[in-house]
Parts: structure tokens; sequence; C-alpha cells
């Protein structure tokens, strides 16, 4: 769907693993070696015909596809694939949805997620077969920003979507750092001119935001809370009916790239709809 509304081709890859070397079974008394039952050619084969089978599930009507399959660790092969073919975005499913398996994703889309030279949409498993159409699909953006530069980018990609889409595009900010919003009501006079204060602030970056070309043709909702910002983004999807959330990621330290971004890493484990992350 999307490689038809940019015209872009769409590569879809396997990475299967490499023919087992020969191996001396412990315990065989009369050592003799095992040889692999396949062949690099026949397991190459077998992969490509695998593959083209998965692919022919869908019908990508007037969309380019390529199939490829390499030997080797999945990670790896992806990041370099996308950047050898200088990739707009990296289309990922995720599995595992209790225990540590939800905590971490996949340990492949965990690292892609981290090391990926483009954006990445990940898709969870609830999410609906692709038989809707694409107006249904993706009738609902949710794009969540903090100011920053790559929000500021990932912004950018939400209302191209959303123009694409023709949906309706829902721009969320998160003032953190107010642990109950109930309490600046009860009179905290400090509490609540710190939440005006940044609320103001906020209010007018969110305006600032769109420029007056994008509000010919949408009409964003400018949503702005208080809280922790992964739960209130959660939040807003549920509630909204949202079927994508869009968020940039900032920060290359050591914790980041262990996380690639807390909020980011929390949003990505529970929502229930792709969630398109980019770096700036």
């Amino acid at each position: 769907m999307l490689a038809r509304w940019y015209d872009s081709t769409v590569t879809v890859f396997h990475a299967y693993p490499l023919a087992t070397l020969p191996m001396i079974f412990a315990g065989d008394p009369s050592g003799s070696a095992v040889s692999p039952t396949s062949t690099p050619g026949e397991l190459r084969e077998e992969a490509v015909a695998q593959l083209a089978s998965f692919a022919a599930a869908v019908q990508p009507t007037g969309v380019r596809v390529s199939l490829e399959a390499r030997p080797g660790n999945a990670v790896p092969n992806i990041l370099d694939l996308a950047q050898s073919l200088s990739s707009d975005l990296i289309v990922i499913g995720t599995y595992g949805r209790s225990g540590i398996d939800r905590l971490i994703l996949g340990s492949v889309t965990e690292k892609v997620l981290r090391k990926s030279p483009c954006p990445v949409m990940t898709v969870p498993p609830p999410v609906s077969a692709p038989s809707e159409s694409a107006l249904v699909l993706f009738k609902r953006i949710l794009c969540a920003i903090d100011f920053s530069d790559p929000s500021t980018k990932a912004l950018e990609l939400a209302l191209s979507l959303a123009q694409e889409a023709n949906a309706e595009l829902l721009i969320l900010h998160v003032i953190e750092g107010v642990p109950d919003t109930q309490h600046w009501k009860q009179g905290d006079p400090t509490l609540l001119r710190y939440i005006l204060d940044a609320e103001a602030d906020a209010s007018r970056q969110l305006r600032e935001s769109i420029s007056s070309e994008a509000r010919n043709w949408c009409k964003p909702v400018e949503l702005l809370t208080t809280g922790k910002a992964y739960r209130e983004i959660l939040r807003v999807a549920r509630e909204r009916d949202v079927h994508l959330i869009v968020m940039g990621v900032h920060g290359r330290n050591p914790v980041d790239l262990m996380f690639f971004g807390s909020t980011t890493h929390h949003v990505i484990r529970s929502a229930t709809c792709p969630v398109l992350t980019l770096r700036g």
C-alpha cells in the first residue's frame, strides 16, 4: 500500500540458515561425520521458493516487487540490504506478546530498530490482515512530538502519510513531570503556574508545527496532555482508535542504543497498531 502511494519498489527479504558443517555426534564410537543434507545452492533455491510462495499471498497490484534471500544472520543482512538499496523504510513484524518475548520484542526486531539507517515500521500481531482498503487501514494517524528535530521529521512524514491516505491526523504533545493531573487542581499555585506556562508554550509550538500550506488540505487535531509520555500515547491511540503511530527517536548514547528511547520502547512493545519510528 505504501509502495503504491509513493511509487516505490518492495523488496521482500528472508534470511535463511547457513548450511550446517559436518558434525561429530557426541558418544558415537565410530567418530563418523554427518554431512549436511542440502548444498548451499539447494538451500538458496528452497528459500527463494518459500519466499515466492509467501509473497504471492499478497496481490500487489501496480507495485514493483523483488525477492531477496540470503544465508546467515538476519540482522546484519537486513541492515546491509537496506543500506545497499538506500531503502526509505523497513517494515518488520513483531511477535511474542507475553513474558520475556513481550519485553524484548524479538531480538531481530529490537536490533534492527536500534541500528537501522532508515525509518522502521513495526507491525504487531493483533493488527488485522491487510485485506482492508488503504483508506480504512490508515484512517487515523497519531504523531507524538516533543518539538525535537527527530519529532519534526516524524511530523513531516506523518503529514505526508495523512495526505496520501486522506486520514485524520492527531498531533500529540505530552507535558511530563506532573505525576497526577488532578493534584494541581487542588490549589497548588506553583504547580498550577508550571502547568499553565507549559501548556501555553506547548500550544504555541503545536500551532507553529503545522505550516499554513499543510493546513490548506489537512485539519490536524492538536492534543495536549500531562503525564508519562508512553502511557499517554498508548491511551490516546486506544481511545481514538488510531491505526498508525509515528514517532521520532533521538539520542545515540549507550543507554539510548540499548533501549532506542524508553518512550519508544514502551510504545512499540505495547501498541496494537503499527508504529513508525525514525531518528533525526
